[in-house]
């Protein structure tokens, strides 16, 4: 015991500290196929597909939501997966551009477009047009190509232009809405 001016130290009651478990398990569809994964709760959705399933059309760009490198498909709807936590994809279906292939490696009608309109350069940016073009030509409509623009407005390609971009949008909705 140490005396001081104070009288005798007394220890304080134990204090038990609480932290909240840093990992959960989540199960959810990975381009079709059902995954149970233990991830860090601090993770993001870019990070789990690319660490943990080796998805690289996931691209890492600004990792701030803003230039749609990394837009994959959730429950049918394009979300940039870099400000998408990795536990919100419990219970969802998650598509990315691999995906997009058939069975035997045959290419989706939106990734063939692509090609045969050289929208493609650098092919950074390219997956993430492509994941959000594949919801857009889900809808099986026809747009103006303003609201095209503005439905991609959220995507950023240095290289492009986005006229290619947008006429193989264009074809691929055209086809589409044919079959």
């Amino acid at each position: 015991m140490h005396n001081s001016e104070h009288g005798p130290y007394e220890p304080k009651e134990e204090q038990v500290l609480h932290f909240e478990p840093q990992f959960k398990l989540i199960r959810c569809t990975i381009n079709g196929e059902r995954v149970t994964k233990m991830v860090d709760m601090r993770a993001s959705l870019t990070d789990m597909l690319r660490n943990d399933f080796r998805l690289t059309s996931v691209k890492k760009g600004c990792e701030v939501g803003e230039c749609g490198a990394c837009a994959v498909l959730v429950n049918g709807e394009a979300f940039n997966s870099c400000i998408y936590m990795a536990i919100w994809a419990d219970g969802k279906d998650i598509w990315t551009t691999e995906g997009l292939l058939s069975k035997d490696g045959t290419l989706s009608d939106i990734q063939q477009a692509f090609i045969d309109e050289a929208a493609v350069q650098c092919g950074f940016c390219t997956p993430g047009f492509i994941v959000t073009s594949s919801e857009i030509v889900a809808k099986k409509k026809r747009f103006t190509r303003a609201e095209l623009r503005k439905m991609l407005a959220g995507h950023l390609c240095r290289c492009t232009g986005y006229e290619n971009i947008l006429r193989a949008v264009e074809k691929t909705i055209e086809k589409n809405i044919e079959k």
